[in-house]
């Protein structure tokens, strides 16, 4: 029985699911809540939720978006040429997966 109350509590755990408001994701980065809107609107970020307040931000959006910050600060880059130069990053990152795999 032990054992099985364990398995249940791991597949819990492992089923729960990470989500920031909009306000946490411009904390956690350091940014305005209009620059991670601006990141919305120029498809960077896909938040869960129709408006503003039922935005959910995933642990991968996070990640984006602490890339974009970084990158729009260290480069000047502007929202278009980001969101260009995060989709290469991407897609390189996957390649890279892909080759360790064969």
């Amino acid at each position: 029985m032990k054992q099985m109350e364990s398995h249940t509590n791991s597949t819990l755990t492992a089923d729960c699911v990470f989500t920031l408001t909009l306000e946490q994701l411009a904390w956690t980065c350091s940014a305005e809540s209009t620059w991670i809107c601006q990141l919305v609107d120029e498809a960077i970020l896909n938040p869960a939720g129709a408006t503003l307040s039922d935005w959910r931000f995933s642990a991968e959006d996070l990640a984006r978006a602490r890339r974009a910050w970084r990158l729009y600060h260290e480069l000047d880059a502007n929202l278009e040429v980001l969101g260009l130069m995060l989709d290469m990053q991407d897609e390189i990152e996957r390649l890279r997966a892909r080759l360790h795999r064969v």
